[in-house]
Protein backbone atom coordinates (compact mmCIF):
# COMPACT_ATOMS: atom_id res chain seq x y z
CA UNK A 1 0.00 0.00 0.00
CA UNK A 2 1.41 3.29 -1.35
CA UNK A 3 -0.81 5.61 -0.42
CA UNK A 4 -0.71 8.17 2.16
CA UNK A 5 2.87 8.72 0.81
CA UNK A 6 1.55 10.34 -1.83
CA UNK A 7 -0.47 12.58 -0.85
CA UNK A 8 -0.26 16.26 -1.47
CA UNK A 9 -1.89 18.69 0.88
CA UNK A 10 -1.14 22.19 -0.81
CA UNK A 11 -3.88 23.40 0.76
CA UNK A 12 -4.13 21.78 4.22
CA UNK A 13 -1.50 23.82 6.71
CA UNK A 14 -3.64 27.24 5.54
CA UNK A 15 -7.23 25.64 6.17
CA UNK A 16 -6.99 23.25 9.54
CA UNK A 17 -8.80 24.05 12.42
CA UNK A 18 -8.13 22.46 16.16
CA UNK A 19 -9.19 19.10 17.39
CA UNK A 20 -11.78 18.96 19.66
CA UNK A 21 -10.94 18.44 23.31
CA UNK A 22 -13.38 15.65 24.00
CA UNK A 23 -12.09 12.85 25.75
CA UNK A 24 -11.19 13.04 29.71
CA UNK A 25 -7.99 10.83 30.46
CA UNK A 26 -7.65 8.80 33.39
CA UNK A 27 -5.83 11.24 35.73
CA UNK A 28 -3.35 7.81 36.27
CA UNK A 29 -1.66 8.07 33.21
CA UNK A 30 -1.40 12.23 33.89
CA UNK A 31 2.10 11.41 35.46
CA UNK A 32 5.58 12.19 33.66
CA UNK A 33 7.65 9.28 31.66
CA UNK A 34 8.61 8.38 28.42
CA UNK A 35 6.80 9.77 25.74
CA UNK A 36 3.85 7.34 23.37
CA UNK A 37 5.35 6.92 20.39
CA UNK A 38 3.13 6.46 17.31
CA UNK A 39 3.98 5.98 13.89
CA UNK A 40 2.50 7.25 11.08
CA UNK A 41 2.94 6.92 7.37
CA UNK A 42 5.85 9.72 6.87
CA UNK A 43 5.66 12.90 4.69
CA UNK A 44 1.85 14.21 4.59
CA UNK A 45 0.73 11.97 6.82
CA UNK A 46 3.27 12.62 9.79
CA UNK A 47 3.40 16.36 8.82
CA UNK A 48 -0.63 16.53 9.58
CA UNK A 49 -0.51 14.55 12.77
CA UNK A 50 2.43 16.64 14.55
CA UNK A 51 1.00 19.70 13.92
CA UNK A 52 -3.09 18.83 14.57
CA UNK A 53 -3.68 15.71 16.41
CA UNK A 54 -0.57 15.14 18.66
CA UNK A 55 -0.57 18.61 20.26
CA UNK A 56 -4.40 18.42 21.07
CA UNK A 57 -4.16 14.75 22.46
CA UNK A 58 -1.48 15.77 24.80
CA UNK A 59 -3.73 18.72 25.92
CA UNK A 60 -6.89 16.33 26.29
CA UNK A 61 -4.56 13.36 28.18
CA UNK A 62 -1.49 14.65 29.44
CA UNK A 63 0.27 11.84 27.35
CA UNK A 64 3.59 13.01 25.57
CA UNK A 65 3.42 11.44 21.96
CA UNK A 66 7.18 10.94 20.26
CA UNK A 67 6.34 10.61 16.11
CA UNK A 68 7.93 8.42 14.12
CA UNK A 69 7.72 8.10 10.44
CA UNK A 70 6.64 4.73 9.44
CA UNK A 71 6.78 3.44 5.64
CA UNK A 72 4.22 1.90 3.64
CA UNK A 73 4.74 -1.85 2.46
CA UNK A 74 6.26 -4.94 4.78
CA UNK A 75 9.66 -2.41 5.74
CA UNK A 76 7.79 -1.44 8.88
CA UNK A 77 6.13 -5.02 9.78
CA UNK A 78 9.74 -6.53 9.35
CA UNK A 79 11.20 -3.90 11.47
CA UNK A 80 8.59 -4.51 14.34
CA UNK A 81 9.37 -7.95 13.65
CA UNK A 82 12.75 -7.88 14.19
CA UNK A 83 12.92 -5.64 17.08
CA UNK A 84 10.21 -7.92 18.87
CA UNK A 85 12.62 -10.65 18.82
CA UNK A 86 14.73 -8.09 21.00
CA UNK A 87 11.98 -7.32 23.28
CA UNK A 88 12.08 -3.61 21.85
CA UNK A 89 9.70 -1.74 20.49
CA UNK A 90 10.09 1.30 18.12
CA UNK A 91 6.96 2.67 18.56
CA UNK A 92 4.49 1.62 20.79
CA UNK A 93 1.47 2.47 17.88
CA UNK A 94 1.71 2.23 14.60
CA UNK A 95 -0.59 2.25 11.54
CA UNK A 96 -0.53 -0.56 9.41
CA UNK A 97 -2.10 -1.56 6.04
CA UNK A 98 -4.74 -4.36 6.44
CA UNK A 99 -2.75 -7.51 5.53
CA UNK A 100 0.32 -5.95 7.33
CA UNK A 101 -1.89 -6.44 10.38
CA UNK A 102 -2.63 -10.19 9.41
CA UNK A 103 0.47 -11.10 9.01
CA UNK A 104 1.38 -9.47 12.41
CA UNK A 105 -1.50 -11.54 13.66
CA UNK A 106 -0.26 -14.32 12.85
CA UNK A 107 2.87 -14.30 14.58
CA UNK A 108 0.87 -12.72 17.64
CA UNK A 109 3.13 -9.11 17.15
CA UNK A 110 -0.05 -7.18 18.11
CA UNK A 111 -0.89 -6.78 22.07
CA UNK A 112 -4.51 -8.04 22.56
CA UNK A 113 -6.30 -4.96 23.52
CA UNK A 114 -8.72 -4.15 25.93
CA UNK A 115 -12.02 -3.30 24.64
CA UNK A 116 -13.27 -2.40 28.21
CA UNK A 117 -10.59 0.39 28.15
CA UNK A 118 -11.40 2.52 24.93
CA UNK A 119 -15.51 2.73 24.46
CA UNK A 120 -14.75 4.54 21.99
CA UNK A 121 -13.75 1.90 19.56
CA UNK A 122 -17.42 0.47 19.52
CA UNK A 123 -18.25 3.49 16.91
CA UNK A 124 -16.14 2.15 14.14
CA UNK A 125 -17.79 0.30 11.23
CA UNK A 126 -17.51 -3.59 11.86
CA UNK A 127 -15.23 -3.94 9.02
CA UNK A 128 -12.95 -1.91 10.13
CA UNK A 129 -11.76 -3.96 12.93
CA UNK A 130 -9.37 -6.85 13.28
CA UNK A 131 -9.43 -10.09 15.71
CA UNK A 132 -7.59 -12.86 16.39
CA UNK A 133 -9.12 -16.14 15.59
CA UNK A 134 -10.21 -16.22 20.13
CA UNK A 135 -12.17 -12.72 19.45
CA UNK A 136 -9.18 -10.84 21.28
CA UNK A 137 -9.19 -7.13 19.49
CA UNK A 138 -5.76 -7.22 17.19
CA UNK A 139 -6.58 -4.07 15.33
CA UNK A 140 -8.84 -0.79 15.08
CA UNK A 141 -9.39 1.12 11.87
CA UNK A 142 -7.42 4.24 11.57
CA UNK A 143 -8.01 6.24 8.78
CA UNK A 144 -9.75 5.37 5.33
CA UNK A 145 -9.75 6.49 1.44
CA UNK A 146 -11.78 6.06 -1.34
CA UNK A 147 -10.50 5.19 -5.37
CA UNK A 148 -13.22 6.07 -7.50
CA UNK A 149 -13.42 7.01 -11.24
CA UNK A 150 -11.67 10.27 -11.86
CA UNK A 151 -12.27 11.93 -15.41
CA UNK A 152 -11.41 14.88 -17.44
CA UNK A 153 -14.26 17.17 -17.63
CA UNK A 154 -13.19 18.76 -20.83
CA UNK A 155 -13.01 15.33 -22.31
CA UNK A 156 -16.15 13.38 -20.74
CA UNK A 157 -18.49 16.13 -19.19
CA UNK A 158 -21.13 13.91 -17.52
CA UNK A 159 -20.48 11.60 -14.59
CA UNK A 160 -19.45 7.95 -14.88
CA UNK A 161 -22.61 6.15 -13.81
CA UNK A 162 -21.03 2.52 -12.77
CA UNK A 163 -17.67 0.82 -12.75
CA UNK A 164 -18.82 -1.35 -16.32
CA UNK A 165 -18.71 1.89 -18.26
CA UNK A 166 -14.84 1.61 -18.15
CA UNK A 167 -14.94 -1.29 -20.67
CA UNK A 168 -17.20 0.21 -22.99
CA UNK A 169 -15.47 0.52 -26.50
CA UNK A 170 -15.30 4.91 -26.53
CA UNK A 171 -12.89 4.73 -24.07
CA UNK A 172 -10.56 2.96 -25.87
CA UNK A 173 -6.77 3.91 -25.18
CA UNK A 174 -8.15 6.31 -22.61
CA UNK A 175 -7.37 4.51 -19.16
CA UNK A 176 -5.06 5.04 -16.18
CA UNK A 177 -5.45 2.20 -13.76
CA UNK A 178 -2.88 1.41 -10.96
CA UNK A 179 -0.70 -1.20 -11.87
CA UNK A 180 -1.02 -4.15 -9.05
CA UNK A 181 -3.40 -6.61 -7.98
CA UNK A 182 -2.30 -5.39 -4.53
CA UNK A 183 -3.74 -1.68 -4.42
CA UNK A 184 -5.84 -1.33 -7.64
CA UNK A 185 -8.17 -3.66 -6.65
CA UNK A 186 -9.89 -4.56 -10.00
CA UNK A 187 -10.26 -7.96 -9.17
CA UNK A 188 -12.65 -6.81 -6.06
CA UNK A 189 -14.29 -3.84 -8.33
CA UNK A 190 -14.77 -6.35 -11.26
CA UNK A 191 -16.50 -8.72 -9.18
CA UNK A 192 -18.68 -6.64 -7.71
CA UNK A 193 -19.65 -5.17 -11.22
CA UNK A 194 -20.30 -8.22 -13.08
CA UNK A 195 -20.23 -11.31 -10.70
CA UNK A 196 -22.75 -10.20 -7.88
CA UNK A 197 -20.08 -9.35 -5.44
CA UNK A 198 -16.54 -10.06 -3.96
CA UNK A 199 -17.95 -13.34 -2.29
CA UNK A 200 -17.40 -14.23 -5.79
CA UNK A 201 -13.50 -14.32 -5.67
CA UNK A 202 -14.25 -17.83 -4.06
CA UNK A 203 -11.81 -20.20 -5.88
CA UNK A 204 -9.28 -20.49 -8.21
CA UNK A 205 -11.56 -21.37 -11.14
CA UNK A 206 -13.71 -18.25 -10.42
CA UNK A 207 -10.19 -15.79 -9.43
CA UNK A 208 -9.16 -16.84 -12.98
CA UNK A 209 -13.10 -16.09 -14.61
CA UNK A 210 -12.76 -12.08 -12.85
CA UNK A 211 -9.42 -11.77 -14.20
CA UNK A 212 -10.27 -12.55 -17.52
CA UNK A 213 -12.77 -9.93 -17.51
CA UNK A 214 -10.33 -7.70 -15.74
CA UNK A 215 -8.24 -8.40 -19.39
CA UNK A 216 -10.69 -6.99 -21.21
CA UNK A 217 -10.13 -3.62 -20.34
CA UNK A 218 -6.49 -3.81 -21.77
CA UNK A 219 -7.30 -2.17 -24.96
CA UNK A 220 -8.58 0.74 -23.30
CA UNK A 221 -5.76 1.50 -21.20
CA UNK A 222 -3.34 3.34 -22.21
CA UNK A 223 -1.46 3.54 -18.52
CA UNK A 224 -1.00 1.25 -15.98
CA UNK A 225 0.44 3.60 -13.41
CA UNK A 226 2.91 3.06 -10.51
CA UNK A 227 3.51 6.41 -10.20
CA UNK A 228 0.76 8.54 -8.52
CA UNK A 229 1.81 11.86 -10.03
CA UNK A 230 2.11 10.45 -13.50
CA UNK A 231 -1.53 9.80 -13.74
CA UNK A 232 -2.68 12.79 -11.92
CA UNK A 233 -0.77 15.16 -14.43
CA UNK A 234 -2.13 12.86 -17.27
CA UNK A 235 -5.63 13.87 -15.96
CA UNK A 236 -5.19 17.27 -15.11
CA UNK A 237 -4.16 17.62 -18.52
CA UNK A 238 -6.60 15.25 -20.54
CA UNK A 239 -4.08 13.27 -22.09
CA UNK A 240 -5.29 10.41 -20.01
CA UNK A 241 -8.80 11.69 -19.72
CA UNK A 242 -10.17 9.05 -17.23
CA UNK A 243 -8.91 6.04 -14.74
CA UNK A 244 -8.97 4.94 -11.20
CA UNK A 245 -7.94 7.46 -8.74
CA UNK A 246 -8.49 8.83 -5.05
CA UNK A 247 -11.44 11.00 -4.83
CA UNK A 248 -10.36 13.02 -1.73
CA UNK A 249 -7.37 13.99 -4.34
CA UNK A 250 -8.80 14.35 -7.22
CA UNK A 251 -11.61 16.69 -5.42
CA UNK A 252 -8.62 18.82 -4.00
CA UNK A 253 -7.27 18.90 -8.10
CA UNK A 254 -11.04 20.29 -9.02
CA UNK A 255 -10.82 22.95 -5.94
CA UNK A 256 -7.55 24.44 -7.37
CA UNK A 257 -9.22 24.91 -11.03
CA UNK A 258 -8.32 21.82 -12.81
CA UNK A 259 -11.49 20.31 -15.25
CA UNK A 260 -11.29 17.16 -12.88
CA UNK A 261 -14.48 15.33 -11.22
CA UNK A 262 -13.98 12.24 -9.15
CA UNK A 263 -17.40 10.00 -9.28
CA UNK A 264 -18.74 7.52 -7.01
CA UNK A 265 -20.25 4.60 -9.30
CA UNK A 266 -23.37 2.97 -8.09
CA UNK A 267 -21.47 -0.06 -7.27
CA UNK A 268 -19.40 1.87 -4.77
CA UNK A 269 -15.86 3.36 -4.66
CA UNK A 270 -13.37 1.34 -3.08
CA UNK A 271 -12.60 1.56 0.59
CA UNK A 272 -9.23 1.00 1.69
CA UNK A 273 -7.76 1.51 5.21
CA UNK A 274 -5.01 2.12 7.46
CA UNK A 275 -5.47 0.28 11.07
CA UNK A 276 -3.87 1.46 14.50
CA UNK A 277 -2.11 -1.85 16.11
CA UNK A 278 0.18 -1.87 19.32
CA UNK A 279 3.03 -3.79 19.61
CA UNK A 280 3.34 -6.70 22.25
CA UNK A 281 6.19 -6.01 23.88
CA UNK A 282 5.43 -2.47 24.24
CA UNK A 283 5.38 -1.24 27.70
CA UNK A 284 2.50 1.39 27.41
CA UNK A 285 -0.22 -0.72 26.23
CA UNK A 286 -2.48 1.74 28.44
CA UNK A 287 -1.66 4.74 27.05
CA UNK A 288 -1.68 3.31 23.41
CA UNK A 289 -5.08 2.44 24.30
CA UNK A 290 -6.44 6.05 25.40
CA UNK A 291 -4.62 6.97 22.07
CA UNK A 292 -7.07 4.35 19.85
CA UNK A 293 -10.06 5.21 22.30
CA UNK A 294 -9.24 9.27 21.25
CA UNK A 295 -8.71 8.76 18.11
CA UNK A 296 -11.84 6.63 17.85
CA UNK A 297 -14.57 9.67 19.15
CA UNK A 298 -16.97 10.68 15.94
CA UNK A 299 -15.98 14.23 16.70
CA UNK A 300 -12.25 13.46 15.94
CA UNK A 301 -13.22 11.50 13.00
CA UNK A 302 -15.04 14.30 11.47
CA UNK A 303 -11.94 16.36 12.37
CA UNK A 304 -9.68 14.10 10.44
CA UNK A 305 -12.00 14.34 7.32
CA UNK A 306 -12.07 18.26 7.20
CA UNK A 307 -8.51 18.36 7.86
CA UNK A 308 -6.50 15.80 6.67
CA UNK A 309 -9.21 14.45 3.43
CA UNK A 310 -9.79 10.61 5.06
CA UNK A 311 -12.96 8.97 4.80
CA UNK A 312 -14.39 9.09 8.84
CA UNK A 313 -14.44 5.38 10.28
CA UNK A 314 -17.62 5.85 11.99
CA UNK A 315 -21.26 6.04 11.07
CA UNK A 316 -22.08 9.53 9.23
CA UNK A 317 -25.26 10.08 11.37
CA UNK A 318 -22.87 10.51 14.66
CA UNK A 319 -20.92 13.00 13.17
CA UNK A 320 -21.51 17.13 12.45
CA UNK A 321 -20.20 16.91 9.03
CA UNK A 322 -22.17 19.09 6.00
CA UNK A 323 -23.25 17.17 3.05
CA UNK A 324 -20.29 19.19 1.22
CA UNK A 325 -17.81 17.95 3.76
CA UNK A 326 -19.11 14.46 3.83
CA UNK A 327 -19.06 14.15 0.10
CA UNK A 328 -15.39 15.46 -0.20
CA UNK A 329 -14.05 12.54 1.70
CA UNK A 330 -16.90 9.72 1.61
CA UNK A 331 -20.25 8.25 0.04
CA UNK A 332 -23.35 6.48 1.74
CA UNK A 333 -23.06 4.32 -1.02
CA UNK A 334 -22.27 0.88 -0.14
CA UNK A 335 -18.27 0.56 -0.67
CA UNK A 336 -16.63 -2.36 -2.13
CA UNK A 337 -14.32 -4.12 0.01
CA UNK A 338 -10.90 -5.01 -0.49
CA UNK A 339 -10.92 -9.14 0.20
CA UNK A 340 -7.92 -8.67 2.42
CA UNK A 341 -7.87 -12.35 3.16
CA UNK A 342 -6.96 -13.72 -0.47
CA UNK A 343 -4.63 -10.85 -0.93
CA UNK A 344 -2.91 -12.01 2.89
CA UNK A 345 -3.39 -15.74 1.90
CA UNK A 346 -2.58 -16.15 -1.96
CA UNK A 347 -0.31 -12.86 -2.70
CA UNK A 348 2.07 -14.79 -4.67
CA UNK A 349 -0.18 -16.49 -6.74
CA UNK A 350 -2.31 -13.60 -7.68
CA UNK A 351 1.17 -11.54 -8.15
CA UNK A 352 1.38 -14.50 -11.05
CA UNK A 353 -1.90 -14.41 -12.63
CA UNK A 354 -1.95 -10.81 -12.64
CA UNK A 355 1.48 -10.50 -14.07
CA UNK A 356 0.66 -13.20 -16.75
CA UNK A 357 -2.38 -10.97 -17.69
CA UNK A 358 -0.93 -7.87 -18.46
CA UNK A 359 1.57 -10.00 -20.38
CA UNK A 360 -0.36 -12.06 -22.33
Amino acid sequence: MTRPSALSRRTLLKTASALPLTLAAPSVLRAAGEPLKVGVYGGYFQDSFDSFVYPEFTKATGIEIESIAVPTGEAWLIQLQQAARAKRAPADVSMMATVSIMRGMRTGLWATLDEAAMPNVSNILPTLINRYDDGGLAAVGAVSWYITVATNTDSFPEPIGSWAELWEPKYADSLGLLALVSNSYLLEITAKTFFGGTDYLSSDETIREVLGKVAELKPNTRLWYRDEAQFEQALKSGEIPIGQYYHDVTGLAAADGFPVRSNFPKEGGLRESGNWAVAGVSEKIEEAQVFIDYMSQPSVQAMLARNLGTAPNVARESMDLTDEEFAAVSSEIAPVIPRYDLHFERTDWLNQIWAEMLQA
